[in-house]
Formats: C-alpha cells, sequence, structure tokens
C-alpha cells in the first residue's frame, strides 16, 4: 500500500487494527510529510521490529521526474511519470515572500475548455491522493537539497494544473487534508486553493469538506459566450454557479471568492463585457485575476493587448470590484496559466476527433 495515499486518522486506524498505539501514525506522518524521510529503516523512533513490518506492509511511491525544464524567470516545470505512458505537469513558482506549487489533479482533463492545452490533450484518469500528495513531498525534497540547513518549504499549493479538481472529488479532498495536517505540511487553509471551472454540487460538498480557499475559472460574462469557452457552463449555468459562490463565502477562510478570467482578443476583452461582469460580480465578495492568455499550438486565440488588459482591469477597479493583472511566470517553458499539456494516452480520442473534424 502506498504510504501517501493515507491521512493520519485512516492510517491510526490501520495501525490500531494491528495492535499499534495511537500516536503510532503521527510519529510516521512526521518521519514522512516533515522530514521528507521515505525509508522505515531510517525512522529512528520506531521500534526495529515495526520498522520492519511496515517496510513489508507500506511502499512511499514517487512519481518519477522525467523531465525539469527552468525558466528565466526561475519557476521550475517538472514532468512527473504516473505509469503507462502518461506524465503530469508540476510547476515551482518561487517568489520573495511565498514559494507556490501548481499540482495537478488528472491525467489530462474532460472538460475541453477552448483556450486551454490541457483540455487539448484530452484524458485517462484521476491521479489517486498519494500521487498529488507526492508532487508537494518532492518539490519539499527538491528545496531540502537545494537549500540544506535553510528549512525552505512550499507555503502555498493551488490546485491549478492538469485537470478538473472537483471532478477528482474524494482524492483532492483527502490529499488537501494531508496538507493541511499540522502532523504532516501544516499549511493554512488560506494558502492551499482549489480551483474549479464550476462544479456545483462539489463547491457545496467542498464546503463541508474541506473548506480552502475556492477560485473559480470564469473566463465570460454571459452564458452565451462561456458556453463556448467553458463547455461545462451547458450543465451548470451562470446563474447556479453564482449562487453556489454565493454559498461557499461563508465557509471560505478568505471570506471572498477568486474568479480567474483569461483575456481573450476580441472575444472577451471589451469594454462591454468588463461591465457585464461587473454586474455579475456586484454582489459577491471576490477578487478578479485579470490573466493574460497564453499562447499554444493549434488554437486559433490570441492574447489581448496590453491596453486592453488594462482598460478592462481599470473599468473593473472604477466600479469597486479588486482586480489584478497577473504576471505571467514560466511561459518560456510552457508553464504558464493553461500552457500545461504533459504526456497525456487520451481515452477520450479527443486528438483524433478533432483531426477529423478539421478535415
Amino acid at each position: 500500500m502506498n504510504l501517501f495515499d493515507f491521512n493520519r486518522h485512516d492510517l491510526s486506524v490501520f495501525l490500531k487494527g494491528k495492535g499499534y498505539r495511537g500516536y503510532c501514525s503521527d510519529q510516521i506522518f512526521q518521519w514522512l510529510h516533515q522530514r521528507l524521510v521515505s525509508d522505515f529503516f531510517s525512522m529512528s523512533n520506531l521500534s526495529k521490529a515495526s520498522r520492519l513490518e511496515f517496510s513489508g506492509i507500506f511502499s512511499c511511491q514517487v512519481p518519477t521526474v522525467v523531465r525539469e525544464h527552468c525558466s528565466l524567470d526561475g519557476t521550475l516545470k517538472w514532468l512527473l511519470s504516473v505509469g503507462e505512458g502518461n506524465a503530469v505537469e508540476t510547476v515551482y513558482i518561487p517568489e520573495k515572500r511565498r514559494i507556490t506549487l501548481c499540482v495537478s489533479s488528472q491525467v489530462g482533463c474532460a472538460l475541453d475548455c477552448a483556450f486551454c492545452a490541457t483540455g487539448k490533450s484530452g484524458f485517462n484518469r484521476n491521479l489517486t491522493t498519494g500521487e498529488i500528495v507526492a508532487q508537494l513531498w518532492l518539490a519539499n525534497r527538491y528545496l531540502s537539497d537545494r537549500y540544506p540547513g535553510e528549512n525552505r518549504r512550499i507555503t502555498n499549493v493551488v490546485f491549478m494544473g492538469m485537470g478538473e479538481p472537483l471532478v477528482n472529488f474524494e482524492a483532492v479532498m483527502r490529499s488537501a487534508s494531508i496538507m493541511l495536517d499540522d502532523f504532516s505540511y501544516g499549511l493554512s487553509r488560506r494558502r492551499v486553493t482549489i480551483s474549479t471551472s464550476g462544479i456545483v454540487p462539489a463547491i457545496d460538498r467542498m464546503a463541508e469538506r474541506c473548506p480552502v480557499a475556492l477560485a473559480v475559472s470564469l473566463h465570460a460574462s454571459d452564458n452565451e459566450l462561456r458556453d463556448k469557452l467553458v463547455p461545462i457552463n451547458r450543465k451548470y449555468p451562470l446563474h447556479q454557479l453564482m449562487a453556489a459562490c454565493e454559498r461557499y463565502i461563508e465557509h471560505s477562510p478568505k471570506k471572498f471568492i477568486t474568479f480567474e478570467y483569461v483575456m481573450l482578443k476580441d472575444v472577451n476583452d471589451t469594454t462591454s463585457h468588463a461591465e457585464k461582469l461587473i454586474n455579475l460580480l456586484k454582489n459577491i465578495p471576490c477578487k478578479i485575476n485579470l490573466i493574460p492568455w497564453n499562447p499554444f499550438p493549434s488554437v486559433s486565440f490570441s492574447c489581448s493587448t496590453n491596453q486592453s488588459i488594462l482598460r478592462f482591469h481599470n473599468c473593473l477597479c472604477d466600479a469597486g470590484l479588486v482586480s489584478t493583472i497577473r504576471k505571467t511566470r514560466g511561459d518560456d517553458i510552457d508553464a504558464a496559466c493553461g500552457q500545461l499539456s504533459g504526456e497525456v494516452k487520451d481515452c477520450t480520442r479527443r486528438g483524433v476527433l478533432r483531426l477529423q473534424k478539421n478535415h
């Protein structure tokens, strides 16, 4: 069994069933997640007999780093093998006051948003809890090896890599709870952000299960346009999504929702679009991240001009909304927002179907 798949409660229950004391799971969690030790024989405060037994029961399966790409701005992108020819991408983003890790939750993505490279690669499967948590473990291990003695750690985790997190609900909730656990990574709920394209029922379940910061990939302010850009909108249209966001505010550790809005030239970036967005969000405590679109092959979109983005931003601010223009990181290594594609054995055959359609 992969030890990374266990939260501390389930590990405690399992070990108690084998006659061990409850605190044994606390010790193992501290060794694995805090000290980054994956070898039971190095866990010195466990008895020799228990170390031998545990090494026969558990493994610590960490995805293999296939490739590492380093951006000029210090951003790193790791391609991680998850078996059977599939690989996901994880992005490490260092800043002065924080170190953010962007984790993937699925091999590919089934939602097929029009402007996103991940969606164009198709979908293979959900990642397990262990495969998600191991991305954070690997990043912290990288920091430990690169900066020995400095105790550098990932301070923020965003579920904004490959996949739609709330479609892989159970594994994402379990992995987030492990990241929050004081016996493992001890992250604040404010420093873990789960992004969604708008899976309404799962937003409500998340509020009850593991309320962390919520980011919504919005990208349009009316159903007609959003249906084209974010197809899940056809199932959960804007009035349902906005109602779910209003309900989530009561549970959010930040007491506001972050809305992501990718800027597409002549598609969603006019003053008229901004006015519609103001009207849509005027009653929801929120912050709006305007994201310059990051290009990838085989799509016809262009990024809005700097002038258009600034005009859109000023329009929102003048209306009293909090808006920021996101600084693009890692675009020279295809690690920026919307550019992650990994290596996906596409079970949807989306690429084949698109090729047939184009011909």
